[in-house]
């Protein structure tokens, strides 16, 4: 006798708890996966060595997007003249002391521009002026800075502005041919002198747990536990079902036969 739950209808039903389930197990692995990974604005690529710089036309156009994963910490050269009128603070936080990034386009030989982070300063009204003539510049090239990051005032004095990324700095700069990074110095850099260098960021080393994922892992984990307790409650129900009738049609066909037997029984009359 073939299963029950070998019908069309049934196997309708299998495929579709196990599309669900697959779909719970990718589901809980995608966000486990995610659990584990740095945010999405931390950096996460290896410093490179200044030594195997590239010139940053070789590999990137002006206006171009720059993915974070694709530039970030990557060891750059550009050679130009320092555009000291544009010359610009940006507000951050250093180790508990308020203070500014001072920044400033950097005309390229081919006349587009990048901007260039020369240092941090605590006091805004000391900031040496940058190195005159033509300069070459090696050092990492950092995406720009989203609204996240660093101070974010309402309004910024003259002179300052509230992060390092070309929609706000063209506002600033009478320049439109723009690379979309930004260059941070080494400590030897003639730009950085009388400044605090600003290094590259390190790649996190220790565990980031996304809280917010793992919670999700675990919604996805119940989804798919609780589609297989359902599959399994239904094909119970329905073989209980099966054996059930099967169990009343033998033991209608029992009492019929019973009733049958007892009807070819002769019948004894009282006068006999």
């Amino acid at each position: 006798m073939r299963s029950p739950l070998l019908t069309p209808r049934w196997l309708g039903i299998h495929l579709a708890a196990l599309i669900v389930l697959v779909v719970c197990v990718a589901g809980t692995g995608w966000q486990v996966v995610r659990s584990f990974e740095p945010d999405r604005e931390t950096i996460t690529n290896p410093v490179e060595d200044l030594a195997d710089a590239r010139p940053v036309e070789a590999d990137f156009e002006p206006g171009e997007y720059m993915h974070p994963d694709q530039i970030a910490n990557s060891a750059v050269q550009a050679g130009g003249h320092y555009d000291g009128d544009d010359q610009l603070l940006v507000p951050r936080i250093e180790d508990g002391v308020e203070g500014y990034d001072v920044v400033l386009p950097l005309v390229t030989d081919s006349g587009a521009v990048i901007t260039v982070n020369r240092g941090w300063t605590e006091d805004p009204d000391d900031v040496p002026a940058p190195p005159g003539g033509r300069v070459s510049v090696t050092g990492w090239l950092l995406p720009a800075q989203t609204a996240e990051d660093g101070i974010r005032p309402m309004e910024m004095p003259e002179g300052q502005v509230e992060r390092i990324a070309p929609a706000v700095l063209l506002q600033e700069w009478e320049h439109d041919d723009m690379y979309e990074g930004y260059i941070v110095l080494p400590e030897q850099d003639p730009a950085n002198d009388g400044l605090a260098p600003v290094p590259p960021p390190e790649p996190p080393t220790g565990v980031t747990v996304n809280w917010r994922s793992l919670s999700y892992s675990i919604q996805w984990g119940m989804f798919g536990v609780s589609a297989v307790v359902f599959w399994i409650i239904l094909m119970r129900r329905e073989l209980e079902e099966v054996r059930n009738r099967e169990e009343a049609r033998t033991h209608d066909g029992e009492r019929a036969s019973g009733d049958g037997d007892g009807g070819d029984q002769p019948v004894v009359g009282a006068g006999s």
